[in-house]
């Protein structure tokens, strides 16, 4: 490193040329202040890292549904709010508890968003969802307004609720984006999720 170099590193730790030739101590005061620099970084890295933390803490429930969606067995995701009264009146006629119980081999994720992190469990155990072993209650820490209301969920978009998302292995086979949940129509989609649609041996019509 050549003395120009030198002094435009000195000059950004607060030490000028001047400095330098007054003080019969540079090298110990160019430690001292190197010292307080690193001392500053070093609490620095705790408050930079503390919203990456709480990112990662905001998309449990998020990363929990990507986890059950890879499963091989048919995965149904239904984004709710007890506030929403389009989520209750699914609720209200007793389709998903009948639905849940006629499917034990499908895994139900009930995930409350819009809702502030509260997952809704009470209303989902009056009506004889929760408690059940083929269903997961989660919540979304998100708020139900303002500018950090969540878009999308598990990459997919999201603009209403009740919203319903149906996997298999990984790979989504049918997506309810708008309005209220037909349970017979639901489960026409549950059926045919479990059909390989191969018409192998047919003939053609070409």
């Amino acid at each position: 490193m050549n003395s120009s170099a030198a002094l435009q590193l000195l000059r950004r730790f607060g030490m000028t040329a001047l400095n330098i030739r007054r003080s019969a101590l540079s090298v110990g005061c160019f430690a001292s202040i190197l010292e307080q620099k690193m001392l500053l970084v070093r609490l620095l890295i705790p408050i930079v890292l503390l919203p990456v933390a709480s990112l990662w803490a905001e998309s449990s429930a998020e990363q929990a549904v990507l986890t059950a969606i890879k499963s091989p067995q048919t995965t149904v995701v239904h984004l709710w709010a007890p506030w929403c009264s389009n989520c209750q009146a699914e609720l209200k006629t007793g389709g998903w508890a009948k639905m849940i119980n006629e499917n034990p081999q499908v895994k139900f994720c009930f995930v409350s968003v819009w809702n502030d992190g509260q997952d809704g469990r009470a209303l989902l155990n009056r009506f004889g969802i929760a408690g059940q072993p083929n269903v997961t209650i989660l919540a979304d820490s998100g708020p139900r307004r303002g500018e950090n209301k969540i878009k999308q969920f598990a990459s997919l978009p999201l603009s209403w609720i009740p919203t319903t998302w149906i996997y298999k292995g990984g790979d989504l086979r049918y997506a309810l984006n708008y309005g209220e949940v037909r349970f017979p129509v639901l489960q026409q989609f549950l059926t045919d999720s479990q059909s390989e649609w191969s018409h192998k041996g047919e003939p053609s019509i070409e």
